[in-house]
């Protein structure tokens, strides 16, 4: 273990460290300063001593990782990214949660250099540093699988801090357990147990004994406690030796509890919960500045010799960057195929030609949408080596395993079922839909690989944070969200997702893709993987539907398309449908041409990608000439009146569903053929089309 020098210099930074988590939140008359201040020795170390990372290159392809899980403490991070030589200034500090400001009140990933990801809704921070942890193992298994253990440029740690919070949210057991199970030697995690949150003392709420519930999950865990002499003494040496100590640790993640003061050394306010989330005030910014030996009369006062022995760090990480390019240069020199590879992946590009491995299926065979998921994945499986990912212990169900991909898991962790290894490629999540949600989005942030991970749509809701959180930053993730109707029939209405699928269009940058059927299904997936800037779900039928004529690939990737014109070319009514509803359109438009109704049936898979095409296209598919519209689809109308318009009919579900075969409750809640016939003449009825036939008297 290399020596900790702590100099007198270093204890100054420290202290301007708390001044400026001070004068920060004062300027802004917001924010958080207490957790800022106590973590300022802890996130000082780590970043001035521990880590490896290089401020002149944020995305150093080698660097360590690190996640400030309690993102409401934006300034242990900022503040540091200032003093390390990131590109904040003192002016980016003044302007704390400001508009258009490069430190908005919580770290937000692709806003400000050297923030790892987008942090806040507590909880998710643990979850992300989990994901990233098993991209990197996963990505020195694609790349460096034969090197030994600390011998390849694709080996580096995981370093995340968390709070009181973060620890609550159940999603940090859900993640902290796989992670154990996992094995994940290469994540260290820094517990703040300060006792304050928001409704002050945390013993209100928490009583557990968190390190024992960590030695559970498997971890190595480690305590360091600032308070235990009965003083409050920062002991800077024991929080490295614990540091260098998990670092050391290869074959667990490393949790270390470290006991602090929030507010830590201001006189009337530290330890208690009003100086978490509130600015210190006035007199006690003066008072702790005092304590510190600083002027009172000073505020964002960094005195140049603190500021040169910190920036410091940028010509230590140039050196250890220069280090590690010499054995990345070996290594790209003996593997110039992996090489070649890395690069096409770490650009998000796809091979020349992938799409030629995609399946077609034939016309008039029947299959359920979930199963073609399934033949796309095995398909793609030789082809796109970075696409991996799993389920929520719903293989079976979601059809998401690769046939013949071992399992990402550790070789003593193997069953009869799924066989694999450390670096293997499918995912297990376990019933863990939360925690697979934000691991997905820590996968994305880490480098080039494309997850995907399975559920029931009903039960993305346990998702739906992470699913936010991926659009917001504009992360290539794929939820495979099968059993996406009432069509899943008897596991009843607790199982049945009615208001899923508007609830997740709701959400600004996410697609959602309901495909017709299994020809719409592969080119789904090919259009989702072409994007490379937001998140896309998948809903997929538990049943059979039919393989139907002049579904296209090009209509599909612009989110509708005529897929059925009237037989005279002309049509007076447009029925709009989605997934296994698209069979009903088809059928329905049979009875109105039958009744001399000329009918077009659009096919609109994605809502959120026909939207985005121009207004020529979309005229060509729903003009405004035609206002008798319907649209059909097994769950809630709510969005559908946008197109359908004021004479327009929708055929919906706005109820929940119930237990019964699939067929059964498709008549008895009325999404039949004939009810989409129905709801068209009721359109033009509106509109004064409805013609009557003579009787007599």
């Amino acid at each position: 273990m290399p020596a900790l020098e702590w100099t007198d210099l270093d204890k100054q930074a420290v202290d301007v460290v708390r001044a400026l988590a001070m004068d920060a939140v004062e300027k802004a008359g917001s924010g958080h300063p207490g957790t800022a201040m106590s973590l300022a020795p802890a996130a000082y170390l780590l970043f001035q001593r521990v880590m490896r990372h290089d401020p002149t290159d944020p995305g150093w392809l080698g660097r360590d990782r690190f996640v400030l899980s309690c993102g409401h403490s934006s300034l242990t991070l900022y503040i540091q990214l200032y003093l390390s030589g990131y590109g904040l200034t003192l002016d980016d500090l003044r302007r704390l949660r400001q508009w258009d400001s490069l430190t908005p009140g919580h770290p937000e990933h692709g806003h400000t250099a050297g923030v790892e990801t987008t942090t806040g809704p507590l909880g998710q921070g643990i979850a992300n540093a989990v994901g990233m942890a098993m991209a990197a193992r996963r990505e020195r298994g694609l790349f460096d699988p034969e090197a030994e253990p600390g011998t390849s440029p694709f080996d580096h740690h995981i370093w995340c801090i968390v709070s009181d919070g973060d620890i609550e949210e159940g999603i940090s057991h859900e993640a902290s357990s796989l992670a154990g199970h996992q094995k994940l030697g290469n994540l260290v995690v820094v517990y703040d147990d300060n006792h304050i949150s928001i409704e002050d003392d945390t013993a209100i709420a928490l009583s557990e004994d968190v390190v024992k519930r960590y030695e559970a999950y498997g971890w190595h865990t480690q305590s360091v406690d600032w308070t235990e002499t009965g003083e409050y003494v920062e002991d800077v040496q024991a929080l490295y030796d614990a540091l260098q100590a998990a670092k050391a640790e290869t074959d667990r993640p490393s949790f270390i509890r470290l006991r602090t003061i929030i507010g830590y050394p201001a006189p009337n306010k530290q330890n208690t919960g009003k100086i978490h989330g509130s600015a210190l005030g006035e007199a006690e910014v003066a008072a702790t500045k005092e304590v510190l030996g600083m002027d009172p009369a000073k505020t964002f006062d960094v005195p140049a010799a603190v500021l040169e022995h910190a920036r410091g760090v940028a010509q230590r990480g140039r050196a250890d960057h220069a280090e590690w390019e010499k054995s990345y240069a070996e290594w790209r020199l003996a593997n110039d195929e992996r090489a070649a590879e890395l690069d096409r992946i770490s650009r998000r590009e796809l091979p020349a030609g992938w799409a030629t491995a995609l399946p077609s299926f034939e016309k008039g065979t029947s299959i359920a949408t979930r199963k073609a998921s399934g033949e796309v994945l095995n398909a793609l499986a030789p082809v796109l080596p970075e696409l991996w990912g799993g389920s929520a212990d719903l293989a079976e169900s979601n059809l998401t395993t690769m046939k013949g991909e071992p399992s990402f898991i550790p070789e003593e962790f193997q069953t009869k079922d799924f066989k694999g290894n450390r670096f293997g490629r499918t995912l297990h999540f376990g019933i863990r839909e939360h925690a697979m949600g934000a691991i997905l989005n820590g996968i994305a942030l880490h480098g080039g690989t494309r997850p995907y991970g399975g559920t029931f749509l009903v039960f993305s809701d346990y998702m739906r944070p992470a699913v936010r959180l991926a659009a917001l930053m504009k992360l290539p993730v794929t939820y495979v969200w099968t059993h996406d109707s009432i069509g899943l029939g008897e596991d009843g209405p607790t199982h049945q997702p009615i208001e899923h699928l508007w609830a997740l269009r709701a959400i600004p940058g996410l697609d959602v893709v309901r495909p017709a059927d299994a020809n719409e299904t592969a080119y789904a997936w090919k259009a989702v993987l072409e994007h490379t800037d937001r998140p896309a779900a998948l809903a997929l039928t538990r049943q059979n539907l039919p393989v139907v004529e002049g579904t296209s690939a090009e209509g599909v990737a612009r989110g509708g398309y005529v897929l059925r014109e009237a037989s005279n070319g002309q049509p007076k009514v447009i029925v709009i449908a989605t997934g296994s509803e698209v069979e009903i359109a088809l059928n329905g438009r049979e009875l109105l041409e039958s009744q001399g109704i000329p009918t077009r049936v659009v096919s609109m898979p994605c809502v959120e990608w026909f939207n985005g095409q121009d207004t020529a296209y979309k005229q060509t598919v729903l003009p405004s000439s035609n206002r008798a519209r319907v649209a059909v689809e097994a769950g809630i109308a709510l969005g559908w009146h946008e197109y359908v318009g004021e004479c327009g009919e929708v055929v919906s579900l706005e109820h929940f569903g119930a237990s019964a075969p699939y067929k059964t409750l498709y008549e008895q809640f009325g999404l039949t053929a004939e009810r989409v016939a129905a709801a068209a003449r009721a359109s033009l009825a509106k509109l004064g089309q409805d013609k009557g036939e003579t009787t007599g008297n």
